[in-house]
């Protein structure tokens, strides 16, 4: 799994790319705690080049949402491919998150 992070105004945007699983999620968690302890609220993470996604890779999006939540920021996800959505869907989190077809239409809503 590679994470590539880039500013787009306020927001973060965090790109996937390869497989989130139960041998690199922690990598996941650390960035992503290390961007909202370090004040970035308003996260667009980018799935377009994620391949797969365990249960422990949904675990650590759920618990970023809720942290970022506590704070009255924003947490969204965009450009998820057929399978990742499908697994999403399987799980319930389509309810539970903010999900935009394309980067471009997450970030005009941040």
């Amino acid at each position: 799994m590679e994470i590539t992070e880039k500013k787009a105004g306020d927001c973060t945007v965090i790109n996937i790319t390869g497989r989130l699983d139960t041998t690199n999620y922690s990598v996941l968690e650390k960035k992503l705690m290390e961007l909202i302890d370090a004040g970035e609220i308003r996260l667009l993470v980018n799935l377009s080049k994620m391949d797969y996604v365990s249960s422990s890779g949904l675990r650590i999006l759920l618990m970023a949402l809720k942290r970022i939540s506590m704070v009255k920021g924003k947490f969204a996800l965009c450009s998820l491919q057929d399978n990742i959505k499908e697994i999403f869907e399987i799980s319930g989190f389509t309810n539970i998150f903010e999900i935009y077809d394309k980067e471009e239409a997450g970030l005009k809503n941040f």
